[in-house]
């Protein structure tokens, strides 16, 4: 695979999703190290739909750690139930958020962050990771979304 991606512009979103997937398989299927694999999926997302930011959060003990990120600086280390990643994690369910200020507990890397969406890894049904994906806009995230980062996330698990 190339290293830019091939999306026909002014596609809907489920669409731009749809080509996605394959290319995001053939960057990452001959690769086997996880670090690169995350690394390029987050870069591919942000160059996709030009989200705020985009990145993982590994499990490490009783935190989640940053992990390969696209955007500005993040928050390095979030304990288990505390924010939107550590509640996705906690309750290993995705969890979509039209307005992070409405979120009782959101933290705050960075202020620009409107909403936002964190879907867990999971791997022998236990979480090892979590994608959080930020908007500079509200409400930016549907059950579109959802399924399909869902779906990338499934394939992300067997890199772990």
């Amino acid at each position: 695979m190339s290293e830019s991606l091939l999306l026909t512009p002014g596609q809907p979103k489920a669409a731009r999703y749809a080509e996605l997937h394959p290319q995001v398989v053939a960057l990452t299927a001959p690769e086997p190290d996880r670090t690169a694999n995350l690394a390029n999926t987050a870069a591919a997302l942000r160059q996709a739909f030009g989200f705020f930011w985009v990145g993982f959060y590994l499990v490490q003990g009783e935190e989640l750690v940053l992990g390969p990120f696209q955007g500005p600086i993040a928050c390095t280390r979030i304990r288990r139930g505390r924010g939107v990643c550590g509640t996705s994690w906690a309750e290993a369910r995705t969890v979509l958020v039209p307005d992070v200020e409405a979120f009782p507990g959101h933290i705050a890397c960075s202020s620009d962050s409107k909403s936002e969406i964190v879907v867990p890894i999971v791997k022998n049904g236990a979480v090892v990771a979590v994608l959080d994906v930020d908007s500079d806009k509200l409400n930016d995230f549907d059950h579109d979304d959802q399924r399909a980062l869902e779906q990338l996330m499934q394939l992300a698990a067997t890199w772990f």
